[in-house]
This record gives structure tokens, sequence and C-alpha cells, in this order.
């Protein structure tokens, strides 16, 4: 009976599924226009190491930039190591920025499907005045150290007084900065809680000067609030990672949500494609996530703040390969993925036969209703353990109410790594390294 139901069901997504062009074919993107009425577009992954959902996601963002007024890119990355980027291709002096993605793991930006979109975004740039230039941004809170920097730094610049005033009150976190997910397993206690004070403090200083200090350069005083802003709540995930997995998840993802929403707040005509791992676009009501461990996501606060303004685009493969490490700050490696399972989401979609294609689940009602029966889900990060895959990298969704739309690509290929020192990184959540 179940393998009628799996083959109704990939019938179903059969006749539905639009064929999608090769990746190099420039009319590739062409599908895509219909979500151009949108403020924000979020394209997902279902691994942080797979060519075609970099590629695809590239050319997805190009037409919507050339085409349809999209002028905002923003990532699952560090906001410093982004800023960099930003520099880059807006033409804007570099500063005294470290160069970017040198923490664990490198192979998820330093790649050249991503090199080779850098390359499109600072020439299409170049053709543009400045003020219409598009910007790239990063939503995520691990750069501890490069945010301190970066606060310290500006205000050396524009307020001296202030700076000292900050090296003082960052000294507080100087004992982990190197290793900050240790001052989480201290930061039970009174006395290394008081931390959180003190960065708070900064963080409210510099907001109380905006008028006097973004008269002299706005987006400088803007990235140094958003790093300040980077290191009042790192402190409190290091925290929370010591009391919930649920609690230190929510407040990374409500920390992206409210990055990207300052970041369109901050021009009347924003409109922003997100790049992020599946688990943190679909909304997580629909998955595991939210209907029994209490978390949710970026995706979900992009749907219950923007409503039809935000669609969430999620990306699946059956089979192929990938770039992912055994665990982490362990080396990268081309791995193979398994096949996926039969009761899985990827095996309908793998049963339909059609091997690269989009399905609108807005539209398909059929389709829609067959697929509403949860199914199981992969969802690979930076680690991809292929002997406990049922375990570590599947769990239960509802997939068209998660997703408006989902990309497929039957067979995948691992990203290209661009060589580079790397360092090792602050230990993520689960699930492994999302």
């Amino acid at each position: 009976m179940a393998e009628v139901l799996l083959d109704t069901t990939a019938a179903l997504v059969e006749s539905a599924a639009e064929a999608l062009p090769p990746l190099d074919d420039p009319a590739f993107a062409d599908a895509f226009d219909r979500f151009a009425e949108a403020r924000i577009v979020l394209l997902g992954e279902a691994s942080h190491g797979t060519s075609e959902f970099y590629r695809a996601r590239a050319a997805i963002t190009r037409r919507l930039i050339e085409r349809h007024g999209f002028n905002m890119v923003a990532v699952e990355a560090d906001w410093p190591d982004a800023a960099a980027i930003d520099r880059h291709v807006r033409q804007r002096p570099l500063g005294r920025l470290d160069p970017p993605f040198q923490r664990f793991p490198t192979w998820m930006w330093r790649n050249q499907e991503f090199f080779e979109f850098v390359l499109w975004l600072r020439e299409h740039n170049a053709a543009l005045p400045e003020d219409r230039r598009a910007s790239f941004h990063g939503l995520d809170l691990y750069s501890l150290n490069s945010s301190i920097r970066a606060v310290i730094d500006y205000l050396d610049r524009v307020d001296p007084d202030s700076a000292a005033i900050a090296r003082e009150r960052y000294g507080c976190l100087a004992p982990w900065r190197d290793a900050p997910h240790a001052y989480g397993r201290l930061a039970i206690t009174e006395g290394y809680a008081r931390c959180e004070k003190a960065v708070v403090a900064v963080l409210r200083e510099l907001v109380e000067k905006q008028s006097r200090l973004i008269a002299a350069d706005g987006d400088d005083f803007l990235d140094a609030t958003q790093n300040a802003r980077i290191v009042a709540n790192a402190e409190a995930y290091y925290r929370a990672m010591y009391y919930s997995s649920a609690e230190s998840w929510n407040l990374r993802d409500e920390h992206m949500f409210d990055t990207l929403d300052l970041m369109l707040r901050s021009k009347s005509d924003a409109k922003a494609v997100v790049w992020a791992h599946n688990s943190h676009i679909g909304d997580a009501r629909f998955t595991e996530m939210g209907m029994e461990r209490g978390e949710l996501n970026l995706g979900q606060l992009a749907r219950t703040g923007y409503g039809d303004a935000a669609r969430l685009i999620g990306f699946g493969t059956h089979s192929g390969t990938v770039a992912a490490a055994d665990d982490w700050d362990a080396p990268m490696k081309i791995k193979q993925v398994n096949p996926s399972r039969p009761d899985s989401y990827e095996r309908v979609c793998h049963d339909s036969g059609v091997p690269r294609f989009l399905l609108d689940l807005r539209e398909e009602r059929e389709v829609r209703e067959a697929l509403t029966t949860p199914r199981l889900e992969r969802f690979i990060g930076v680690i991809y353990r292929p002997d406990t895959e049922r375990w570590s990298h599947y769990s239960t969704a509802i997939l068209p109410e998660q997703f408006d739309a989902f990309v497929w690509f039957d067979q995948t290929s691992a990203v290209t790594p661009i060589p580079g020192m790397e360092r090792a990184g602050d230990e993520e959540t689960w699930p492994f390294g999302l």
C-alpha cells in the first residue's frame, strides 16, 4: 500500500514539475520570475557543500538583480567576512578587514562557485552609480573576535574616548576570545554573566550617538553598530548553549532575521535575496524543529514579518557527492551521498523521473495535498555521517507548508574548494553545523 501511495505521489510530482534547463543555459532562471514581486526571496540548500545549489542560487540571484530590482544579497555567513565581500563588490576601500572566510568550514564560502558569483556582482555593480549598487551582507553571529575589533577600530577613528571605554568593557570577554564556547560553560555563574551588561552598554551608547556619527559615514556607522549587536547577541548565544539547544538555535535565527530586517529597513527600495540552509529558510513550524523541539527559524520569522512578500524556496537532491567533514574542525572530504530513503520526500522527487525541476507548491493543489502527509527530509550540514544518516541527517517535515517552492537536482556534485588557510571554528548546534 505504501508503495502504491508513493508511486501515485511521484506521478503527481512528475505532472506538476516544471523541467529546468541545464545550469549553464541562460534560460535556467527564467522560471523564477514568478517570485519577482516578493521583497525577500529566500533560497535554501540541502547541504553546505553541493555545487548545483550554489550555481542555481547564483543564477536565480543574477536574474532577480538584473531584471527585477533586487539590490541586496544576505547569506548564512559572518558579518565581518561578508563586509569584506561587500566592500569588494561595491568597490569601497577595504580598510583593515581580515581576509574573509578563514574559519572552519572554509569551503562553505571559499569555493569556486561562490567566487564566480562575486566576480559577476562586482562587474555588475561597476556599471552602476554608487547608490544603486547591490550590497552583500552576512546574517550570522559567530564573529565575536572580528566584531569586537571592528567596533574598536571604528571608535578609534571617530570617538577615541568611547574606544577606550569599549576596550575596557569588551575586556570582560578577553579570556575566552579564542574559545567563546568555553565562556558559555562558565557563564552560568553570576560573576561571568557580568559580561552581558558590558557588551550591551557598548551597543546602547553607539545607538545613542547615531545622529552625530551617522552623518560622517552612514555605511561605516551601520557596520560598527551591527558588529556591536553581534557581540551582544553572541555573548547571549554562548550562554544559552549550556541551558538549551532550542534557546541557542532560536537566538541565532532571531539574530539572522533581525539583521535582515534591519538591512531592509535601511533603504526604502530594498529587495533581498537570502542564501541559507533549508533548515534556516524553510518554515520551522512545519518540521520537527517547531513541531517537537520548540525551535523557530529565519524562514518562519520572514513569513510572520513580511507575509506573502517573503518567498521560501527549498532545494533537494537524491544522490551524488558532497564536500563535508567527519566531525567539527576535521578535514574536508568529498563524500558519496547515500541514495535517498524510500520514506522521504527526496525519494518521491527521484521517483518522478524528472532530473531537474521547479515545483511551485503554491499553485498545484493536487500535488500539494498529496505531499502534505509528513515524510522524512534530509539535512546535510558541514558534517556528513552516511553510516548514521537516518538519525543524524533526516527529520520529519511537511514540505508544502515548509516551502513555497522546491528545486530538485536528482544527481549533484561537490563544490570546488579554493585552497587557503583555515582556523578552528566555533562549534555550532544541531543538526551538525547547519
